[in-house]
């Protein structure tokens, strides 16, 4: 039984809701409830078995109820479990307020969730066993129940605040936290609801947390009852104040301070994540009651602020911004951020850690911030050089770190402005820093340095774009460091562009192309090597992009390139494409007039010597515009096209799923319903007639000697390809099942045929290139290599294209090749007369006759035919070319069939007074029951024909 319900739970959990498709949530439901009933299943099962419930227990409890249903089975279940059983009742606890949340059945109106409430508190009071270890977590999860449902549901406790004080004030065990957070929730969530009703006031703050709690606040419970159309709280502390529930009261508070006060005494002995959580609705309840004084928490900010937890860091943080000079002083202002800074470089912290607090100390919550508001990152104004220079970076840190103390430094000596002397110190030490970057890249380095170097440098610019003295001594780093590591091109000229997209103003990006079109235009051509080229005209095609850039010296380099004989023997297509690329750009540039010739004769040497077809056609295309074109045109149609092929193409999310829609269509092969096409065999003509005249005598014994015999003949057998193949003619045609207007042309056709057995070597594919219903069928021969040229079956399949792009499969009707198929007439040149032919027929028949081999065989074949029918039988049936001689009387003939890839077959046919003999000779005795079969069709298509067995 387990095992079968491990299986089914882990059918359900794969993907819940294909389960329940296949069994209903009602039978499986029914089916859950009955095996936790069972008292002879373990409780490892039965936990196994609530895992549905507690994971999906909406898909299992559709209606309300059903949830209530289902609750009250599980109270049942939990009223006859064993105490000892803590495992499966803690987990009956979980499942229970799963399915009260999830089924909207948390309610104090729902006597299923009062029971389930009033079953929590019980067991949360119950101090029975204080020692036991599994009692203390099963209380724990009976309390964490109580809270996911008042966090779900507020207000549903709201009658036991005063039990649930009294509890937490009592407890002495580990469950003082939990308590702890259950008590602050509840308070935070009847303040909230009486800050929601406008009549609220005094006497309901009094009530709610008087002596007489418990008898006042349940009479007058129908004031401040909550509202079930309001959605679930959230945090109240989002940003500015303003937009929380205010509780209009009085002076007096002395209770609801009383109250706060004995958390905050308190929450010394909660952990540091449970000091937080609390805190923060302490915060939330003193923004709904504003006559309680932000001070109430000042007590508590001698201990907070010597911490190092980043949860109470926060909280602490959060009470600043939100209370700012009306509970920190200026003094506490510069602890908090002199503190912030040691904590963002103390060795003992994470990393995480650390960026965190630096990262607090960027958006440090000012008393009175300056300027703030404005969505930029600013320093705060207590943030002197002299205290953020201990967070000066250096070339140990990690990239992360090291990215943050410079962006923060950059930030500092901004505000400072450039300074000489003491002051002046900064810069010069970040100008520094980014040198020792530079060497580290320039001697070996790895992926994660590169990054770092060109992040550093792009916020460095950020900062000092526009100061030349700092931009300029960037440029000439970058402009080392391409000299050094070419490969660096692309971060280089990512670099340029992400500034000139920033600072549109600035002509940073145009100092530094035009810094590097002077390094790559004046470095030796001889030095240079293909790598290096390839980089080089990347380079000068985002330089050419800059029209105030003068392009004589770029072109003046890539004539001298394109002119090198292994640029155009190497036929690279890379390296082709970037020369053709960087054609493109000067074909764009305003100063083009002064560049047309140069370029053009540029593009015709590339058309007429480079050694990639590719290339040639695409320079030939680029010389046809530049040549034809006005200027203005030229550059439309070439930048459009620059356009199409960059990063600038922008296209709605209902084009590009149309584009990809159409592109994964077209190149998706579809299968076709019904075979669309067919092969019909094509019949050979019908054998003439011969005169009499035509026929040869027989030859004299001397002439016969001089004729080429039975070993010329087979000599012709050395070349293996000679006679081993047999042609079968057919027609392509359409079927007619089916008559799509869209199958009506079709193109590109590639046929395709496998064998069903071994007697065939495999057929090449081959292709017909288009196939019209309204034209003449094409004919196709299919070229056989039979090893035993015996009856087979071919398998076909095409595939094809049809005018709208679509490629199409489809299957072929089988192709059935009879035995009758494979005759050939007997394979001689043409010079060789019918002489030299029955020389041959003879020279094999007494071969086969007198010769003892395996595969030599003779048999007899007779039948009936009428007078004069055998004429018509060999003449029509056994076809012309197969005739070797006849007798005068057409009484007898010589009949050979030559079979691929050496096969024989001989006839004598006689006609006797009363029957016809066909007398066979064969090389291949496996050929045997194909010849009879084939003679028993041959004579079976006659009339009144009395064929014999051999």
């Amino acid at each position: 039984m387990a095992v079968n319900w491990t299986a089914k739970i882990s059918a359900f959990s794969h993907n819940p809701s294909r389960f329940i498709s296949s069994k209903s949530a009602e039978t499986f439901l029914a089916e859950l409830l009955r095996e936790l009933r069972d008292d002879r299943v373990t409780d490892s099962t039965k936990v196994c078995l609530l895992s549905p419930l507690c994971e999906q227990p909406a898909l299992l409890c559709p209606t309300v109820s059903v949830g209530e249903e289902t609750v009250l089975e599980l109270l049942s279940v939990f009223a006859h479990c064993p105490d000892t059983c803590v495992q499966f009742r803690s987990c009956l606890l979980v499942t229970l307020t799963s399915v009260l949340i999830c089924t909207f059945c948390a309610s104090n109106t729902i006597n299923v969730c009062v029971d389930v409430l009033d079953l929590l508190l019980q067991i949360v009071q119950d101090t029975s066993d204080l020692h036991s270890d599994s009692f203390l977590l099963f209380r724990a999860t009976a309390c964490e129940s109580l809270q996911e449902l008042e966090t779900c549901c507020p207000n549903l406790l709201s009658k036991r605040l005063e039990l649930i004080g009294g509890l937490w004030a009592k407890e002495t065990s580990r469950l003082h936290q939990p308590y702890a957070r259950l008590h602050t929730l509840v308070l935070k969530n009847c303040v909230y609801q009486l800050a929601s009703d406008p009549g609220s006031g005094d006497e309901h703050l009094k009530i709610l947390v008087g002596e007489n709690t418990m008898v006042n606040w349940e009479a007058d419970q129908e004031l401040v009852q909550p509202d079930e159309d309001s959605a679930i709280l959230s945090s109240l502390i989002m940003g500015q104040m303003g937009t929380v529930p205010i509780l209009h009261t009085g002076r007096d508070c002395k209770d609801l301070r009383s109250v706060m006060s004995a958390i905050l005494e308190n929450s010394f002995l909660l952990t540091p994540l449970c000091q937080a959580e609390v805190l923060h609705k302490l915060m939330e309840m003193v923004a709904m009651v504003p006559v309680v004084p932000p001070s109430i928490f000042r007590v508590q900010l001698l201990r907070m602020l010597g911490t190092s937890e980043v949860c109470l860091v926060h909280t602490t943080l959060l009470m600043k911004y939100a209370y700012t000079d009306s509970l920190f002083s200026t003094d506490d202002e510069a602890f908090i951020l002199r503190r912030l800074v040691v904590l963002s470089q103390h060795p003992l912290l994470s990393i995480a850690e650390k960026l965190f607090f630096m990262d607090y100390v960027l958006h440090f919550p000012e008393n009175r911030p300056i300027g703030c508001g404005n969505g930029n990152e600013t320093p705060p104004v207590l943030l002197t050089p002299q205290l953020a220079c201990t967070l000066a970076p250096t070339v140990f840190d990690d990239s992360t770190t090291m990215l943050g103390r410079f962006n923060l430094l950059l930030l500092i000596y901004q505000e400072e402005g450039e300074k000489d002397g003491e002051e002046g110190k900064g810069m010069v030490y970040l100008c520094e820093h980014l040198s020792l970057l530079l060497h580290i890249v320039v001697r070996g380095h790895s992926r994660e340095i590169v990054v770092m170097f060109f992040r550093a440098v792009f916020l460095f610019l950020v900062y000092f774009c526009h100061v030349e003295r700092y931009s300029n001594s960037i440029a000439d780093k970058l402009c080392m460091l391409y000299h050094r590591q070419t490969h660096l091109a692309l971060h280089i000229l990512n670099l340029a562009d992400q500034t000139s997209d920033l600072f549109p103003e600035c002509n940073w990006a145009t100092r530094l192309c035009r810094a590097l079109q002077g390094i790559i235009t004046e470095a030796p051509l001889g030095q240079l090597n293909a790598t290096d080229l390839s980089w080089h005209l990347k380079v000068l095609t985002r330089v050419a992009e800059e029209g105030q850039i003068p392009q004589l010296s770029t072109l003046r380099l890539l004539s001298n390139v394109v002119i090198t004989p292994s640029l155009c023997v190497s036929s690279d297509w890379r390296l082709g494409n970037c020369v053709l690329g960087l054609c493109r750009r000067l074909m764009t540039h305003p100063s083009l007039d002064s560049l047309f010739t140069t370029l053009a004769n540029i593009l015709q040497h590339i058309v007429c010597c480079y050694g990639d077809a590719d290339i040639q056609d695409h320079a030939q295309l680029y010389y046809c515009l530049l040549t034809t074109l006005s200027k203005e045109k030229l550059t439309g149609i070439v930048t459009q096209g620059l356009r199409e092929e960059g990063h600038n193409v922008k296209h709605s999310l209902s084009c590009i799923m149309a584009d990809t829609e159409r592109l994964t269509s077209v190149l998706t092969i579809h299968q076709t319903d019904k075979p669309v096409l067919r092969l019909v065999e094509l019949k050979y003509p019908e054998p003439q007639g011969r005169n009499k005249s035509s026929l040869e005598s027989y030859p004299s014994p001397s002439e016969a000697q001089d004729c080429p015999g039975l070993e010329a003949y087979r000599a012709q057998f050395q070349d293996s390809c000679f006679g081993s193949q047999i042609t079968l003619r057919y027609q392509l045609n359409h079927t007619m099942c089916n008559l799509l207007s869209c199958f009506d042309r079709v193109f590109s056709i590639h046929l395709h045929f496998s064998l069903r057995d071994n007697n065939y070597e495999e057929l090449s594919d081959f292709n017909v290139p288009f196939l019209f219903r309204e034209r003449p069928s094409p004919v196709v021969k299919l070229r056989l290599k039979p090893r035993l040229p015996i009856p087979t079956t071919l398998s076909g399949s095409a595939i094809f294209s049809t005018l709208n792009g679509l490629s199409w499969h489809t299957t072929l009707p089988d192709i059935h090749v009879c035995f009758r198929q494979a005759f050939l007439p007997l394979t001689v040149p043409p010079t060789w007369g019918t002489v030299v032919k029955l020389g041959i027929f003879e020279g094999l028949w007494d071969e086969i006759n007198v010769e003892e081999q395996t595969d030599y065989v003779t048999t007899l074949f007779c039948c009936q035919l009428k007078a004069g029918e055998l004429g018509s039988v060999v003449e029509k049936h056994l076809l012309h070319p197969f005739i070797i001689s006849e007798s005068a009387n057409r009484v007898e003939f010589k009949v050979i069939f030559f079979i691929p890839p050496q096969f024989h077959i001989l006839m004598k046919v006689i006609s006797e007074e009363d029957a016809v003999q066909f007398n066979i000779a064969t090389d291949n005795w496996r050929l045997l029951p194909h010849i009879s079969s084939f003679l028993g069709n041959l004579l079976t298509s006659l009339p009144e024909t009395v064929p014999s067995n051999p």
